[in-house]
C-alpha cells in the first residue's frame, strides 16, 4: 500500500496520530503537499462522505475522521500557502437567526472542507445580513444556511432578499438545509439548492465551484 493510501486509511479510521506520522513521512519522501492533501486526506474524507450518505458510518465516525483530517491539514497548510495552492473556492456557513443548533452545520462544514473548500463558519443564530455581508467581504461564492426549527427557517428567505437588495444575488449560490427544510421550501424562497444530508451538500457545492472555474 502506498503512503498516500495509508494516510487515507488512517483518516477513515479516525487515527489522528497515525495521520500526522504518515503525512510527515510523505513529506520526507518528497511528495508534494498538494498531492498529500488531494490523494491522501481528501480522498479519505471523500470515502467517509460516501459511506455517510449510505448510512454505513454515522456522525461520531465522521467527527473523528474530520478531526484526523484537521491534524493532517495543520501540517500542510503553511506548505500549501508557500506553494500558492488554491482552494476550490470559499463558502460561508451558519445556523440561521434564532436557531442555536449546530451539529448539522458542523457536519456540513467538515464535508465542505473535505472537498477542498475554504469555509468561514459564522456560528449559530446568524443574522441574515451577516451571511451576505461576509460573502461580499470575504469573496465567498456560496452561502450555506442551516435551521432545525420551523420557527426560524423563514429567516432564510431574508438572506435571498438581502442578496438581491445588495445586487449580488447572481454571484452567490445560496444553499439551505436542516430537518424542517424541503426542496419545495427552497424553491419557494428563491434559494439555489437544498440537500437532505451533509455529504450531498458538499457534493453540490463542489460541483458548483468546479463549474465556475
Amino acid at each position: 500500500m502506498s503512503i498516500l493510501a495509508e494516510i487515507s486509511q488512517a483518516l477513515q479510521s479516525g487515527r489522528a496520530k497515525i495521520v500526522v506520522e504518515k503525512v510527515n513521512a510523505a513529506l520526507a519522501e518528497g511528495i508534494a503537499p498538494a498531492t498529500i492533501l488531494n490523494e491522501g486526506l481528501l480522498a479519505g474524507m471523500s470515502v467517509i462522505g460516501e459511506k455517510f450518505q449510505k448510512n454505513e458510518v454515522y456522525v461520531p465516525e465522521v467527527l473523528v475522521a474530520a478531526r484526523a483530517m484537521n491534524k493532517g491539514t495543520e501540517i500542510l497548510k503553511p506548505l500549501l500557502a508557500e506553494e500558492g495552492a488554491e482552494s476550490l473556492g470559499k463558502a460561508c456557513i451558519g445556523t440561521i437567526q434564532g436557531d442555536l443548533h449546530d451539529i448539522g452545520k458542523n457536519l456540513v462544514r467538515m464535508m465542505l472542507e473535505g472537498k477542498g473548500i475554504e469555509v468561514i463558519d459564522l456560528g449559530v443564530s446568524v443574522d441574515p445580513a451577516t451571511f451576505v455581508d461576509t460573502a461580499i467581504e470575504k469573496g465567498c461564492s456560496i452561502i450555506c444556511c442551516s435551521a432545525l426549527l420551523t420557527t426560524t427557517m423563514g429567516h432564510m428567505q431574508e438572506v435571498v432578499e438581502i442578496a438581491k437588495e445588495k445586487g449580488v444575488r447572481d454571484q452567490l449560490f445560496i444553499m439551505v438545509g436542516g430537518a424542517p427544510v424541503t426542496e419545495a421550501f427552497c424553491q419557494q424562497i428563491g434559494a439555489d439548492c437544498y440537500t437532505s444530508d451533509a455529504a450531498s451538500a458538499a457534493d453540490k457545492a463542489a460541483e458548483y465551484l468546479a463549474s465556475k472555474k
